[in-house]
């Protein structure tokens, strides 16, 4: 009797043991394959988090092209730095500004460090865009403005006959590629913002697939 208790034990504990190595390998091999599924699925995910972050810069940066359309409509002279601008503007005749701006929208999420630069109408950046404009509809300019308060200054703004044509490079300003950090090149009105970051984009914007190649302004919309 002891005996056949005994060996009951024994066939009952490797029966155990076996069991529990074969939940072992399961859970290994289930492990095995999640590890691979999200390996799998990271570069999409990467992927589709660069492009969340370029439709929120195009969404802040387009908030920034119009805030500058106002604050020019109300003080009928462009901002001259982004705080500036977040200040906000009076109309004529009034002494309490107009916010024009959200503070979020101030900062560019491409850029590690969330500010905008700052396109005067002859920056290369600037120039680099109109000609990107030109070449998206073949040739023909969108009308540059339907505000009346920004006419006066359409003459101040890049011909697409010029950049065809090619234009005089003592008139342009700024580093090659457009998207220099320069604070030097980002002083004075500036009448748009584009992304200080230099990588190629996954979503164009209007042709373009260089993040530092898009132009907010209120200009061309």
């Amino acid at each position: 009797m002891t005996i056949f208790l005994t060996n009951t034990i024994n066939r009952t504990a490797r029966r155990d043991a076996s069991e529990r190595g074969y939940a072992l390998i399961a859970l290994l091999a289930l492990m095995t394959v999640l590890m691979i599924t999200m390996m799998a699925a990271a570069p999409s995910i990467r992927q589709q988090t660069r492009r969340d972050l370029e439709l929120e810069s195009i969404a802040r940066g387009e908030e920034v092209a119009e805030a500058i359309r106002m604050y020019i409509h109300y003080k009928n002279t462009p901002p001259t730095s982004m705080e500036e601008l977040l200040e906000g503007a009076a109309p004529q005749g009034r002494t309490k500004k107009i916010k024009v701006l959200r503070a979020s929208a101030a900062h560019d999420p491409l850029s590690k460090s969330g500010e905008w630069r700052l396109i005067k109408a002859n920056d290369r950046a600037f120039v680099n865009f109109v000609k990107a404009l030109a070449e998206y509809g073949d040739g023909k300019l969108p009308n540059p403005t339907t505000d009346q308060a920004l006419t006066p200054l359409v003459p101040t703004l890049p011909r697409v006959t010029s950049i065809i044509t090619g234009l005089d490079p003592q008139t342009i300003e700024g580093p090659t590629s457009g998207g220099g950090d320069d604070p030097l090149t980002s002083k004075g009105p500036f009448l748009g913002v584009a992304s200080r970051s230099h990588r190629e984009s996954i979503i164009t914007y209007y042709g373009i697939d260089w993040r530092d190649g898009w132009v907010f302004t209120p200009f061309y919309r």
